[in-house]
């Protein structure tokens, strides 16, 4: 089992739209690579704690390799869009792919270097080693299972 997490603005769709994908064990939303710890909602809103909103991850590599999630997060992202996903605005809406293991640094900065000459602007998806992650509120968890008709920067119904 691998573990990668990814910043993709809101977390609610980022969370819903992985935990639907084959190879895919396990999803949690929180937030990650900030100042404070154990933040609040009301904290990583504020913009002042460093956080993003981020969705960690646990997959079976034998089913979903890492290149293929990072070409399924391109295409629910903007990766050129600076702390900006949809209608979300903030540094904590940044996107990021946060590594826990030092190979998977390699794969990331070699994936988006491979995008780069699809996109006229500047590819400004961080990769980061994931400094910390904390869970987000229980209200946050399977936000789009819990409330179907909750907001969604992200089209669900993409591969």
């Amino acid at each position: 089992m691998k573990k990668i997490a990814l910043a993709g603005g809101c977390f609610w769709g980022v969370d819903e739209f992985f935990s639907r994908k084959e190879g895919v064990l396990y999803t949690k939303s929180g937030y990650s690579n900030g100042d404070v710890e154990n933040p609040t909602y009301e904290q990583v809103c504020s913009g002042n704690t460093g956080h993003a909103e981020t969705v960690y991850i646990e997959y079976d590599e034998n089913k979903i390799s890492l290149n293929d999630i990072l070409e399924k997060f391109f295409k629910v992202i903007d990766p050129t869009s600076l702390n900006r996903q949809g209608n979300d605005r903030g540094t904590q809406y940044r996107t990021g792919i946060y590594y826990i293991e030092e190979s998977d640094k390699e794969i990331a900065e070699e994936f988006i270097r491979m995008k780069k000459p699809k996109y006229d602007k500047p590819i400004v998806v961080e990769v980061e080693p994931l400094k910390n992650f904390f869970d987000a509120e229980e209200y946050h968890q399977d936000y789009l299972k819990k409330n179907p008709r909750g907001y969604c920067h992200i089209d669900l119904s993409i591969d």
